[in-house]
């Protein structure tokens, strides 16, 4: 069946509306701000078939968009005769699809005059599903246990009535129930509005043709991606970089990339990084190949995200390392840290055959820290749950970006009024990070800093960032950027996580306080060849000193007059 492309192109932009419609109930619906206001969440159609992503919502996060293809093939291959019209599937198994045990994804079978048309899923960063510290951030944890509560494939509304003992056994299981249910109606609410608008959809236009559409904008996805693909020289490529460690034995781990262009395919093989790790930064498959598809969509974001732009992407399974997580591996750190990483790797790598599209390390962490307790004052337990920006490296258009959102991800860091209405806790100081970002023709962006009091009551504060003992690099003679630093004042006395950048378990009491310092983005070319008058601006602004200025450039600038 052939296709104008004026239906065509209603027919995407249909589709797109669905999911951005569903983002977007999910969002204002959600009782916790780190999906109401940082936006960590994700919905997405996929194929009756082979649960191949048809689209993704554009404020969607970009981790989730292999992420959960792969937990709906999971639910698929696990429930093949058990789904029918109102179900919804509930998953966080790290292992069948997934990140973390925090992002919890709900699935649901989606019907067409009787027939199975597609599948609409969607994720939420839930702020605590057990474990032994709160938010399930566990840096010191060994087994997945130790993180909170595994959810295999499971019923939890049947023809659209919710399975109350299975919620109820989630609930129990969490720090903040009610606030855990709220968000879990919110994504249930978020697949059920995706199935009216979808109706809507395939009314108009008729299945058969909305089918054709899918197949053709995947076909031109891959199309596109492989025209890009061309435009890379043949050849090998790799790089190396490093995790600071495992939250458990204080040694770097080895992240080893080889990229091998061939025509209008890439190949990719992460199979000599290093083995599995003790600690929480193994890394399941869903998210080690979500995060290449990451990067390469960095290179060349004019690609439309669907089944069809990965088509040319070759993964290799970097089994017997720490990329390719097993049970009972713990992996909390998977999402929101390894997987920058390996997009940092891709990007590097590729980097290499096109210098023109080339940057320099970025901050390359979530910064996530969790803190948990209780707050006498509205006699309720909490966990708190905030992840912050960083500095993007230097490339060949510019300057890095100060305070941008991590590689893998859009979502943003919730505002310090928000979380002070709803934590028993103040946050004091925060601003750019002056002088941190690395020096070059293009510096780096700058890291931010900031810190947080706790006003009453007693709490528990977790950390999983990285780049504290490495720092983002810098590239064509530019410079690193500079580190994460925590720092942590109990009763008088300032102490940093022996881990640097990982630790669980700082026991909090009334006016203690945690202090953070985010990563600059490496420098880009040679720190000599950068114009005088950008220079002279950063010292106005005082972002840096007319001294350190000195030092980074080898020249004299006037001092800051403000």
């Amino acid at each position: 069946m052939n296709i104008d492309p004026v239906t065509l192109a209603v027919i995407q932009n249909g589709l797109t509306q669905v999911v951005d419609e569903m983002d977007l109930a999910q969002e204002k619906t959600a009782f916790s701000s780190i999906i109401s206001e940082a936006l960590d969440r994700a919905n997405g159609i996929y194929h009756r078939d082979n649960a191949e992503v048809i689209v993704q919502g554009r404020r969607s996060l970009p981790l989730f968009v292999g992420v959960m293809q792969e937990t709906t093939r999971s639910v698929v291959e696990r429930r093949p005769d058990d789904l029918a019209p109102g179900d919804v599937i509930i998953v966080n198994d790290p292992y069948l699809g997934g990140t973390h045990l925090m992002d919890v994804k709900c699935v649901r079978p989606f019907f067409y005059e009787g027939q199975l048309w597609c599948y609409l899923a969607n994720s939420a960063h839930w702020a605590d599903t057990g474990g032994y510290v709160p938010g399930g951030f566990a840096s010191g944890a060994t087994e997945v246990q130790q993180e909170g509560l595994r959810i295999p494939p499971t019923h939890i509304v049947r023809e659209d009535v919710y399975n109350e003992e299975i919620v109820e056994f989630i609930m129990a299981n969490c720090r903040v129930p009610l606030e855990r249910l709220g968000d879990l109606r919110s994504q249930v609410g978020a697949l059920s509005v995706g199935e009216k608008r979808l109706t809507a959809l395939l009314d108009r236009y008729g299945a058969d043709i909305v089918d054709t559409a899918i197949l053709e904008l995947k076909a031109r996805s891959e199309r596109q991606m492989r025209a890009h693909i061309r435009s890379i020289p043949d050849g090998i490529y790799d790089f190396q970089s490093f995790m600071d460690s495992d939250g458990v034995v204080n040694k770097p781990l080895s992240i080893e990339l080889t990229v091998r262009v061939d025509g209008s395919d890439l190949y990719f093989d992460l199979s000599r990084s290093d083995p599995p790790c003790k600690g929480p930064m193994n890394t399941p498959w869903a998210a080690t190949m979500t995060a290449v598809y990451i990067a390469v969509m960095h290179m060349f974001p004019d690609v439309p995200i669907n089944a069809g732009c990965f088509v040319p992407l070759h993964i290799k399974k970097p089994v017997n390392t720490f990329l390719f997580a097993e049970y009972p591996r713990p992996c909390s750190g998977a999402a929101a840290e390894v997987s920058q990483r390996i997009c940092e790797t891709v990007l590097a790598a590729l980097g290499k055959a096109l210098p023109e599209r080339a940057y320099a390390g970025a901050f390359g962490t979530a910064g996530n820290i969790s803190i948990g307790g209780y707050d006498p004052e509205r006699q309720a337990a909490y966990v708190m749950y905030y992840f912050s920006g960083g500095g993007y490296g230097g490339n060949w258009s510019g300057d890095g970006l100060s305070n941008g959102v991590n590689l893998i991800s859009c979502a943003k860091s919730q505002p310090f009024e928000i979380l002070e209405q709803d934590y028993p806790v103040l946050f004091e100081a925060t601003g750019l990070r002056e002088s941190s970002a690395g020096a070059g023709e293009r510096r780096g962006g700058f890291g931010i800093q900031y810190k947080v009091r706790l006003r009453r009551g007693h709490a528990v504060a977790s950390f999983m960032m990285d780049k504290g003992v490495i720092p983002p690099h810098g590239l064509l003679g530019g410079k690193d950027g500079n580190l994460t630093e925590i720092e942590v004042g109990q009763g008088g006395t300032v102490t940093r996580p022996e881990h640097v950048s990982k630790g669980s378990g700082f026991e909090l009491e009334a006016g203690d306080w945690i202090q953070i310092r985010t990563p600059s983005g490496g420098g880009f070319g040679d720190p000599a060849s950068r114009d005088r008058g950008l220079i002279q601006e950063d010292v106005r602004r005082q972002y840096m000193t007319a001294e350190e200025a000195a030092e980074d450039y080898g020249i004299e600038v006037e001092t800051a007059a403000e």
